[in-house]
């Protein structure tokens, strides 16, 4: 496969997976059961626990985390903006369905609803325990219903 400047480049065709450093592997197991994922394997010379869920989304939980950054997280909780990965958005078959099992499970929503323009996709924005955001966000439902949604804008 060419690009369109004629050089070669690399077909990624989809995402294999996530891995989510984390400090606690039971704490962490516990958190993501709520979206429906299951351990299915634990490397046996490294410290990763592999997790899907019934739609085979893999997440790799890597349980060495050593410092808590003094309960925050480096990328998005303080002033200076370091490069990296902010967080990981996950599709939701249902975004009404998922405010409601998250404040069921007293799981805290940190942003959102919120739109982020005229597709009419809404998202919410979570915490893992381990402070790592994960973006939750459905498509195609009739949200007429939902309210409170905000309308992002974009601040430096």
């Amino acid at each position: 496969m060419r690009s369109t400047t004629n050089r070669p480049m690399i077909d990624i065709q989809t995402v294999d997976h996530v891995g989510i450093r984390v400090a606690d592997l039971d704490r962490a197991l516990a958190f993501y059961a709520l979206f429906g994922f299951v351990a299915e394997h634990r490397a046996q010379n490294d410290a990763v626990v592999v997790i899907k869920n019934r739609h085979k989304v893999e997440i790799n939980l890597i349980y060495n985390a050593n410092n808590d950054g003094d309960g925050k997280n480096i990328l998005m909780d303080v002033p200076d903006k370091y490069p990296g990965y902010t967080h990981v958005a996950f599709r939701v078959g249902s975004i009404a369905a998922t405010i409601a099992m998250l404040r069921e499970n007293n799981i805290r929503i940190t942003q959102g609803p919120v739109s982020f323009g005229r597709d009419g996709h809404i998202s919410v924005f979570l915490r893992d325990p381990d402070r790592n955001v994960i973006e939750l966000r459905g498509r195609e439902e009739d949200l007429s219903k939902l309210g409170g949604v905000e309308v992002y804008v974009p601040q430096n």
